[in-house]
């Protein structure tokens, strides 16, 4: 791939700290989005349904990556399209409190880089996986 080619591929990294004031709500709102992505219980796809139920019940974690999708966040932009996403959510310890918190001066130093990438994100990446 050339540089100009490489040059239209920007990799935005996005990190945010939630905090769940409603588990009952988001874990209500997960499973009406399975439902919809499902059809009815007892389908072809009953046995997937039924994990991705029990999991948005048992974390809210997984219930908030299951609603959040990077399609929605860069789908009205114009000029854009995903061409590759992944995203996860997982509990943490934060105090909200602290002010050291948060310090976004404490870079990965390249931890996440996949392999077959260099450290400016170019690389391979052929689909758009998906945390349906």
């Amino acid at each position: 791939m050339s540089t100009s080619e490489s040059s239209r591929y920007v990799r935005l990294r996005v990190e945010m700290v939630l905090e769940i004031t409603d588990p009952d709500a988001l874990s209500g709102t997960a499973l009406e989005s399975i439902a919809a992505e499902y059809g009815e219980p007892g389908g072809e796809l009953a046995e997937e349904r039924v994990r991705a139920e029990d999991a948005v019940r048992e974390d809210g974690a997984e219930a908030l990556a299951s609603l959040v999708d990077p399609f929605d966040l860069v789908g009205e932009v114009p000029g854009v399209e995903l061409t590759q996403a992944s995203w996860s959510s997982e509990i943490v310890d934060y105090d909200p409190d602290d002010p050291d918190a948060w310090d976004l001066d404490d870079e990965d130093d390249g931890e996440d880089i996949e392999d077959g990438e260099d450290e400016d994100g170019a690389g391979g990446g052929a689909g758009v996986p998906h945390n349906g």
